[in-house]
This record gives structure tokens, C-alpha cells and sequence, in this order.
């Protein structure tokens, strides 16, 4: 049976002069907002222990409208804007449930520019999409086409460091289980080899970043030598963003296939709870398990599963798959990184990764 998800598609595309400076406008003011408002229900909790609601900020945000000196919010649709306060809300909320840490002001330089549109905010005529204070549609790239029939109920506008412009359209899908597999496999993330399965298979680590570091090393080295507040200076930016931008949509694309193939073929997967935070702490790795991007990797793994009707188990942190024999079960009390391959005394010779994939996925369907 089907079930009705929320799926965002996400598009390029190319704004008119006049939209792109709508846009930035726009980005400029719910960056504003966002800052001030954090900045008063500070001010409110620090001096006064008060916790300061949506509907205050929003009543807030009227008066500041009315004011000389931020009349310019008039100016730009004023949904982004309330969207703006109900995500400071969400924030505001985890952080009060310790799901969060406090929020933070958004930066010019550093934050995505972004703006979000609701329904009241934007027209869907004929595939053609129009925001709020626009006279024309977006020049959108059709690069897939939306489920048939499907409505807009969310458009989110963003610009990346490269210059690049995209719109994200959220729309309710039905999504069909995939027929159910027989096959299940244990997955052993790694560095050397991103992934190693219970079958034996390993997926080589196509490592982008360290693919395009020399190009990356070199750009970075010419961005610094410009001058500070020069166009050559922000042509070399640009260059930088550009590059990084080319690493992180290779790997996206790299982990998509990679978790599909995964979520089709089998009907479990099993997984290690990776506590990636911790890991790259280690300096000596941290630059290759950025590239590797197991989070991202687990979260594709997550909501796939639970799309198509599979299912995604993750065993403790600490099970030491890689000191048990998958022959026997002895646990071998040393097992460092540098060995690759060992000999069990049941005369099992194992490749460490391969005998790892092999008991997280026996401990994941013990834990079932």
C-alpha cells in the first residue's frame, strides 16, 4: 500500500535582474529579522528569565514594519519573513527540550541565503512557478519532472557560495513499497573502502575531496594573496566556492546511487551507530571521514528504508565487530587499525572489514 510522504525536488535556475535583486532583498531582510528577533528573546531570557512566544515576535515584527527606520521589510513579501520567526521558534524549542544547542545569528558571509515560501506566497499555473512581488516566473531547469498532479505546498529559494540558484519544492508523494527481498546485508563503513558488505563486496572510497585538492590548495593560495576588499579578491572567492562546490555535489550524487542500490537489492541492512563527531577528532582521519560523509550516508540509508518498505537496523557504537571471529565467535582482545587481514585459532583467516560487515549484520538480526 502506498503511503503519502512530504519529498522535496530541488532546481536549478536563472532569476531576471530584477528577481535576483527581489531575492537578495529578500535574503537580506529574513536574515535581519532572524538576528534581531534572537537578539530581543536574548535579551528577554538573559535579564528578565522570560520566554518569549511566536505570536510576540510576530506582533513585534508589525511594529518594527511601521517604523522609519525598518520600513524597507514592506518591501519584500512578508512571508519569508514570518517563516523566519517560526524557524527561531523551532530552534528555540529543541533547545529548551536539550534537543539543540542555543541558537546562533546568522552571517552574511558564512549562512545560506535562503528564503521560504508558503502557499499564500507564490502561484503553480501550468508548471510555471511565480513568487510573491514578481511579475514573472522562474526560469527553472526541469532537470526531473514532479510527480503528476503533484502541489506545491512549500517553495524554498536559496544561493549558494558558487553563485548558483535553486529553488526547492515541497510536495506530498505516493510512494509504493518495492517488492519484498530476500537478500540482507551488514555494512561496515570505512576510510580505505567507504563501504564493506557481508557478502564480501567492498565500494572503493572515491575520495572527491582529495581528487580535486591540488586544484582546491591552488585557488585557496590565490584567494589569499588578493587584496581584501578588491573584485579580484571576490573573483577569487567565487573560483574557491566553485571548486568545493564540484566535491560536495559529486559526493552527493556518489552516496544517492549508493544507498539506493543498497535499499533495492536488500530488505535489512544493518548498520554501526557511528558517533562521527567524536571520530574526526581524530586529526589524523578527520580529513578523510569528512570525505566520506557516513552521516549524510545514514541518513539517505534512513529515510529511504522507511519509504520503500525496508528496514534499516543500527547496532551499539561499541559491539566490536572487528575483534570477534564470524567463524567461532572469540573475541580477540587487540586488534589495531594497521591490520588489515588476521588468523583466528580456529584457523579462520578473515579480512578484518569483510569479517566486520559479517558480525554487524549477525548482531543486527539478533536485535530485530
Amino acid at each position: 500500500m502506498a503511503q503519502i510522504v512530504k519529498r522535496a525536488y530541488r532546481y536549478r535556475f536563472y532569476p531576471t535582474r530584477g528577481q535576483a535583486e527581489q531575492l537578495a532583498r529578500t535574503f537580506g531582510c529574513v536574515r535581519l529579522v532572524y538576528n534581531k528577533t534572537l537578539a530581543e528573546r536574548t535579551r528577554a531570557y538573559t535579564s528578565d528569565g522570560r520566554r518569549v512566544s511566536y505570536g510576540e515576535s510576530s506582533a513585534t515584527l508589525t511594529a518594527w514594519k511601521k517604523t522609519g527606520e525598518l520600513a524597507f521589510l514592506n518591501e519584500v513579501s512578508s512571508v519569508p519573513l514570518q517563516q523566519a520567526l517560526r524557524h527561531l521558534q523551532a530552534a528555540f524549542a529543541n533547545f529548551f527540550a536539550r534537543r539543540a544547542k542555543y541558537p546562533t545569528f546568522k552571517s552574511r558571509k558564512k549562512s545560506r541565503a535562503s528564503a521560504e515560501y508558503t502557499r499564500s506566497a507564490f502561484t503553480w499555473r501550468d508548471g510555471r512557478l511565480t513568487l510573491a512581488k514578481m511579475r514573472e516566473p522562474l526560469d527553472i531547469v526541469w532537470s526531473r519532472p514532479l510527480p503528476q498532479g503533484a502541489q506545491p505546498s512549500t517553495v524554498t529559494v536559496s544561493k549558494d557560495a558558487a553563485q548558483r540558484w535553486f529553488v526547492s519544492i515541497l510536495v506530498e508523494e505516493a510512494i509504493r513499497p518495492l517488492p519484498p527481498a530476500a537478500t540482507r546485508v551488514g555494512f561496515d563503513a570505512g576510510v580505505a573502502a567507504l563501504a564493506t558488505f557481508s557478502t564480501g563486496e567492498k565500494i572503493v572510497n572515491p575520495k572527491h575531496e582529495r581528487a580535486d585538492r591540488r586544484k582546491l590548495a591552488r585557488a585557496q593560495r590565490d584567494l589569499a594573496r588578493k587584496e581584501k576588499g578588491s573584485a579580484n579578491r571576490q573573483k577569487a572567492r567565487l573560483k574557491v566556492a566553485r571548486i568545493h562546490a564540484r566535491i560536495t555535489d559529486r559526493r552527493r550524487d556518489f552516496l544517492h546511487k549508493l544507498t539506493t542500490r543498497l535499499v533495492r537489492e536488500n530488505q535489512t541492512v544493518v548498520i554501526e551507530d557511528l558517533t562521527v563527531r567524536n571520530m574526526v577528532k581524530n586529526h589524523s582521519l578527520a580529513r578523510a571521514m569528512s570525505d566520506a560523509s557516513w552521516r549524510r550516508m545514514r541518513s539517505m540509508l534512513e529515510y529511504k528504508a522507511a519509504w520503500y518498505g525496508r528496514e534499516l537496523v543500527v547496532i551499539h557504537r561499541w559491539f566490536p565487530s572487528s575483534k570477534l571471529c564470524s567463524a567461532c565467535g572469540a573475541l580477540h582482545e587487540n586488534m589495531p587499525l594497521a591490520v588489515r587481514a588476521w588468523q583466528c585459532a580456529c584457523g579462520a583467516l578473515h579480512d578484518r572489514d569483510v569479517n566486520a560487515a559479517i558480525n554487524i549484520l549477525a548482531a543486527g538480526l539478533t536485535e530485530r
